[in-house]
């Protein structure tokens, strides 16, 4: 009799809470650390400070649209709970953000982590604890690694299959390549490096003729520059974030270096590296893109683009419409943005990643014509295609056509 007396009062609360909003919440949804009835927690970390600050712009970009996201009702009803962190760039900085938001912040994911050292120092933490490690801010190679790594995904494309794109170009269009190559030395450095070197094939080792590296404390890399220049290099890739990609430009043009000059995607921004480093230093460096350029007027009438600045002017004022970085931001929150709808109302750890593998020809406003997100249970690799594009001075200038590197 006590039971069935306990379950009937049990049936009237349920019913009750179910009135007032409370009984929506699913056993998914309650177990999920981060996941309330009307938020959903999300955790960065990205270099606000130190030697790649420059990338701190697609922290801000994020946070930006989320606030956005937030103001038009966000997401089946939830509203995005952002926590930024700084960790300067710093893998054991690194280390202490991921436990603190994760262990003490109780985050349903990390999002856009930047930098291949800082996600290397988490990745093993972050999926011992069966935490999304989603749309990390770096190319290298092993965040596509399901069977591995289940809970950690990249976003960008590859750093390997960008170096082999740069390397099929030189030997098309390069006669007698001499090349010099400066790199950072750690994991993101050498995975442009390993690619780049499978495009040019063993039988053209010989082409290379001097390496130079540095590291993130290096106050400069002019000394590498001259060394390159005095090889004899007629052609430079040119592998550095944003701070000594720019010092390396303007050392270059400083002592009248003119190689054909390559520089990684990464830090390829206008208004954070060309700029800087000079637009006379600059012009005529190649690139590879996979995102609309605000420079490029050929994107004036672009309707993805004409929002994108008017979002800007209203959520992103500290931004710069120059800054390709602020591109990135809102092109990677908007993929999230969809994998987290694709959920519904199962916004457990398990689904979001499910999710994030089930993205099928999925276009960011902002990307590049003929260029979509494809993912799947053994694919975490989302873009793998890009287009070569050439500084005018003003603004990158595409030619060729979108290579796939799947």
């Amino acid at each position: 009799m006590r039971f069935g007396i306990s379950s009937r009062l049990a049936a009237v609360a349920l019913a009750i809470g179910s009135v007032a909003g409370i009984g929506a919440v699913s056993p998914a949804l309650a177990q999920t650390p981060g996941v309330t009835a009307t938020e959903i927690k999300i955790g960065g970390i990205h270099p606000y400070s130190g030697p790649a600050s420059a990338y701190g712009t697609i922290g801000k970009a994020i946070g930006a649209y989320f606030k956005m996201v937030n103001e038009q009702g966000g997401i089946n009803g939830r509203k995005i709970n952002y926590l930024p962190m700084d960790d300067g760039y710093s893998p054991p900085k690194a280390v202490e953000m991921a436990r603190k938001l994760v262990e003490q912040d109780q985050v349903a994911l990390i999002f856009n982590s930047l930098g291949t050292p800082s996600n290397s120092a988490i990745h093993k933490y972050m999926n011992q604890q069966k935490v999304p490690q989603l749309f990390v801010a770096t190319g290298a190679s092993k965040w596509n690694d399901p069977k591995n790594f289940p809970w950690t995904m990249g976003w960008q494309p590859n750093y390997q299959t960008e170096g082999r794109i740069f390397a099929a170009y030189v030997l098309k269009n390069v006669k007698e390549p001499k090349i010099g190559i400066l790199y950072q030395n750690d994991d993101y450095g050498k995975d442009y490096l390993k690619g780049f070197e499978d495009g040019l094939g063993a039988g053209n080792a010989k082409l290379v003729v001097m390496k130079q590296t540095y590291e993130v404390t290096d106050p400069t890399v002019d000394s590498q520059i001259v060394n390159l220049k005095n090889s004899g290099a007629n052609v430079f890739f040119n592998i550095t974030t944003p701070k000594f990609a720019a010092q390396a430009i303007k050392k270059a043009h400083d002592i009248g270096w003119k190689p054909l000059h390559l520089l990684n995607n990464v830090s390829s921004s206008v208004g954070s590296v060309m700029k800087p480093a000079g637009v006379e230093a600059s012009k005529d460096i190649i690139t590879a893109l996979y995102q609309k350029e605000y420079t490029d007027s050929q994107w004036k009438n672009d309707k993805g683009m004409q929002d994108w600045v008017a979002w800007m002017k209203k959520y992103n004022t500290e931004g710069k419409l120059e800054d390709g970085f602020n591109v990135y931001g809102y092109n990677v929150a908007q993929t999230l943005v969809q994998v987290l709808k694709q959920c519904g109302s199962d916004l457990s750890r398990e689904n979001i990643m499910r999710q994030a593998a089930n993205l099928k020809n999925f276009e960011p406003a902002l990307f590049l014509p003929g260029i979509k997100i494809n993912t799947g249970p053994a694919d975490f690799a989302p873009t793998q295609q890009m287009q070569l594009a050439r500084f005018s001075g003003e603004t990158f200038v595409l030619f060729g056509e979108v290579l796939e590197g799947r």
